[in-house]
């Protein structure tokens, strides 16, 4: 940890919000049907953890600190679709999950706009795995 992190855990305010209760994660879902490379996988799904890390920063700062504590934890797993993906994200948010899409830029494999990743949380596990439980992993 550097001296500026060290700083910054003594000097700052709690988190404010609900604190979860349990171990928490992030799952992002790729849309299987854009048969996009490892490589491109890899981006999209970094992309969506860096978005979904930032929002929750603004939307859910006991969720973030209680997820960053617990080591980060993602798992990918395998959507089948935009509306497959786009209905897990209406399930999610119902369930007030925080969701990020993430689109493509269309510079590579596939077409600007395609929708490439559904990140949900970070949130408690047993929340999300009512959700994508039943979806393969990546």
């Amino acid at each position: 940890m550097g001296l500026r992190s060290f700083l910054h855990r003594l000097t700052a305010p709690p988190p404010s919000g609900v604190q979860p209760n349990g171990p928490c994660k992030m799952v992002l879902v790729v849309n299987h049907s854009l048969k996009m490379g490892k490589g491109k996988i890899a981006a999209q799904v970094g992309h969506g953890a860096v978005m979904a890390t930032m929002k929750s920063g603004s939307k859910q700062p006991a969720h973030l600190e209680t997820w960053l504590g617990q080591g980060q934890k993602k798992v990918c797993v395998k959507g089948n679709d935009d509306e497959h993906l786009l209905a897990i994200e209406k399930v999610a948010q119902e369930a007030g999950i925080l969701t990020t899409l993430v689109h493509d830029a269309g510079h590579t494999q596939i077409p600007s706009g395609s929708l490439t990743v559904v990140a949900l949380g970070p949130d408690t596990s047993s929340k999300l795995e009512s959700i994508t439980g039943e979806l393969k992993l990546l």
